[in-house]
C-alpha cells in the first residue's frame, strides 16, 4: 500500500496541511497512521465530509438565549 504526507493530502484535497494533521488527529480520515512525529495517510483515502453544523438550528438557539 502506498501513502501520502499530510501536506500531499492538503494539496489533493484542497485543505491546509493543519487541518490535515487535525483530521488525522480525530481519526476522521480511514487508515490514517502515526510514524513517529508524522501522519502517513493512505493514497487511496478519501477526504473526509464536513462535519459542521449546516441547518443553522444551533446558531439560531445560541442568538435566542442572548437576546433572552
Amino acid at each position: 500500500m502506498k501513502y501520502i504526507s499530510t501536506s500531499e493530502a492538503a494539496e489533493k484535497w484542497g485543505l491546509s496541511r493543519r487541518r490535515v494533521a487535525i483530521l488525522c488527529k480525530e481519526n476522521r480520515i480511514e487508515g490514517v497512521q502515526r510514524t513517529g512525529q508524522i501522519w502517513i495517510i493512505p493514497e487511496t483515502a478519501e477526504k473526509p465530509a464536513d462535519a459542521r453544523i449546516k441547518s443553522g438550528k444551533y446558531i439560531k438557539k445560541c442568538e435566542e438565549q442572548r437576546n433572552a
